[in-house]
């Protein structure tokens, strides 16, 4: 089982037309969750940055589908999280517009890059029963532990500061 989450998958779109500012915003609502969940934050977002957004993650999930393919390894598609998201600035296009009595003011057009990788979570280990609930119960009662000596003992009661007076001091 320790195979499965050596499988991650990245994807990366490069110069995407969007500042990168606007991008984070919604890039940090998906951050850590589970793929599906991310699916249907993605879907419902209003912000512009989700469609592209969305073509990563895609493609994140797709990429680590046949990475699991190639190693003849079982992917659950449902299991896999979100890792790593993260949008960084491009290359800027500097352009210019007209501005009032003829003169020119520059235009900034701003560019990103996101990079998302997907990879499953860790399956938890089977718990195995335990059959000593007496032995569970003499654990607790060792005399050495802290808790015992806590218990022994009364705490010790608070000694009050002496208050400064600043009737004297200038």
């Amino acid at each position: 089982m320790e195979a499965t989450e050596a499988i991650e998958a990245r994807a990366i779109q490069r110069t995407v037309r969007q500042s990168a500012r606007k991008m984070r915003l919604v890039i940090d609502l998906i951050r850590g969750r589970v793929v599906p969940e991310a699916y249907a934050i993605l879907k419902f977002s209003k912000k512009r940055a989700a469609r592209q957004i969305h073509k990563v993650l895609k493609s994140a999930v797709a990429n680590c589908e046949q990475k699991a393919l190639r190693k003849n390894e079982p992917l659950d598609v449902d299991r896999l999280r979100v890792r790593y998201a993260i949008v960084n600035e491009g290359a800027t296009l500097k352009r210019f517009g007209s501005a009032a009595m003829g003169r020119a003011t520059p235009l900034m057009k701003r560019t990103s890059h996101i990079e998302i990788r997907v990879a499953p979570d860790p399956v938890p280990a089977p718990k195995t029963p335990t059959g000593a609930p007496a032995a569970k119960a003499a654990a607790g009662k060792k005399k050495g532990t802290k808790a015992a000596a806590g218990a022994a003992t009364k705490p010790k009661a608070r000694t009050a500061r002496p208050k400064s007076s600043k009737k004297g001091k200038k």
